[in-house]
């Protein structure tokens, strides 16, 4: 009985499966008709994927992805690239217009085409409460199927984070799969914070505060880290953006399990190992992300206002809250700055959606609590030319995001002769605000008075020091994290061998 219920199950799979890949041509078909493409032009085409619900939000993860878009556009005339969004409030032409707007990068509608995804809302924060990992990663597979369902690339490319998409993308489609990873889904700074119980916001404080469950986080984070190494695997060629990413993914490609190991063999996902076998690479390869400094680099160094500027999507990792108390902290030691109204702390950054929103007005009463509201300004969703006009009268940029993975907002500080003041953690720490010649280019913090202390060692530098810093990290940002430099290492990262 068993038996058959599974041959007849079976047999449905492999009939859907077959369907799926069947009709594709007449997908294709319609969607290089869409964009103009002769009838023979057709078979020298290929199709690249780029899966990113997100790709109209604004932030650095999608500079990345359209200065890609863009360059594939610019060198390989023969590629169309597709795009799977969720933003379904928005069109083709608005996405390319945002894109102009937001980072001055020009986009080719003749080679671009977008899938709109109906189901991103199981990739949300919200719609997982609890078990947001394991949710958002089988909310990433269904979404997957959704885009799979509609169009198979010849190449799929995750550059949003969502591994766990790679075993739909293999099964249903065959084709090879990449990623651009700018953090890990789970790393173990994460396992160390659960196993040591430090709450933070993704180690709420009544687990961090018990055995019990504390126990089982960990033992739910020991699976869920076995089953993302398995998902990288099947990409031959993975790019990450910092050094810190690179020694986290690196390690997580070689992770192992001996336990996990034996019961994998009976999931359905040994099965498609049969099928597809892995091909991983050893290690992944470091692609900076691109900085467009074009305008920034012609900003005067001179004359700066007592801004401290902030750049950041109002996203939970991003820490906002820490920025509002490190300035409040700054007014109650130095109380002069409370009478320098020009002293002011500018929160510019993108708001996605709902919760964004609502995290946006905790932190206006939390500065109405601390009572800096008057000092504390908020610039939400802001057009790129409103977010050079700060860049170029601020003093200090300011980033606490915990083991930032690059920071493409800091780069841009320091493009700007911004002074960058950020966490003693990550890519910030490890990449970017790194001495330059010997001297220093910016400093590291990691609490509401080390960055206190270090605002006002900023404002009281003399001008002979401060422009030889400011000049300092100008020189550093633009020779390493060029679009030049993205490009370079984009090209020599494999991604073109897998294209068949």
């Amino acid at each position: 009985m068993l038996f058959s219920i599974t041959a007849i199950l079976l047999t449905i799979a492999l009939a859907r499966l077959y369907q799926i890949r069947s009709g594709n041509k007449l997908r294709r078909d319609a969607l290089l008709d869409e964009l103009g493409v002769s009838v023979s032009d057709r078979n020298q085409k290929r199709v690249v994927g780029f899966f990113h619900p997100y790709c109209n939000a604004g932030g650095g993860g999608e500079r990345v992805l359209w200065t890609a878009v863009a360059f594939i556009q610019r060198t390989e005339p023969d590629i169309i690239t597709v795009v799977y969004s969720g933003d379904t409030d928005a069109t083709k032409e608005e996405i390319i217009r945002k894109v102009k707007s937001r980072f001055d990068i020009e986009l080719a509608p003749s080679t671009l085409h977008f899938i709109f995804l109906q189901k991103r809302h199981l990739v949300a924060d919200a719609t997982w409460p609890r078990f947001t990992l394991l949710g958002q990663s089988i909310g990433s597979m269904v979404l997957a199927w959704e885009a799979m369902c509609a169009f198979i690339p010849d190449l799929y490319i995750d550059s949003m984070g969502y591994a766990f998409t790679f075993h739909v993308v293999k099964l249903l489609g065959g084709i090879p799969v990449g990623a651009y990873v700018h953090y890990p889904t789970i790393s173990t700074d994460m396992l160390t914070r659960v196993r040591t119980r430090q709450s933070t916001y993704a180690n709420a404080g009544a687990i961090s505060s018990s055995n019990v469950l504390s126990t089982g986080k960990l033992l739910y984070y020991r699976l869920f880290m076995y089953l993302y190494s398995h998902a990288l695997r099947r990409a031959p060629f993975i790019m990450v953006n910092s050094s810190w990413t690179k020694s986290h993914i690196d390690s997580i490609l070689q992770h192992m399990d001996t336990l996990l190991d034996y019961l994998y063999f009976f999931t359905p996902l040994a099965l498609l190992d049969f099928f597809y076998r892995p091909n991983p690479p050893r290690a992944s390869r470091i692609v900076y992300p691109p900085c467009d400094t074009r305008e920034m680099i012609n900003f005067s160094l001179g004359h700066r206002e007592r801004i401290i500027l902030s750049i950041a999507q109002f996203r939970p990792e991003k820490n906002h809250k820490a920025q509002v108390e490190a300035f409040a902290k700054l007014l109650e030691v130095y109380p002069q700055y409370r009478d320098d109204k020009s002293v002011k702390l500018v929160l510019l950054g993108g708001s996605r959606n709902a919760d964004d929103a609502a995290r946006v007005e905790q932190l206006r009463s939390m500065a109405k609590q601390l009572h800096v509201e008057e000092y504390v300004h908020f610039v939400v969703n802001a057009e790129y030319p409103e977010m050079l006009d700060w860049l170029s009268k601020s003093s200090i940029g300011l980033s606490t995001m915990i083991d930032e993975h690059f920071g493409i907002n800091i780069v841009e500080y320091m493009a700007a002769g911004v002074i960058p003041v950020t966490h003693a953690s990550g890519g910030p720490l490890n990449d970017i605000v790194i001495p330059f010649n010997g001297r220093p280019t910016g400093f590291h913090a990691t609490t509401p008075e080390m960055y206190a202390e270090t605002f006002h060692k900023v404002f009281s530098l003399d001008e002979e020091e401060e422009i030889e810093l400011r000049t300092r990290a100008r020189v550093w940002a633009v020779q390493r994290f060029s679009q030049e430099e993205f490009e370079k290492g984009w090209s020599e990262s494999g991604w073109r061998a897998e294209l068949r």
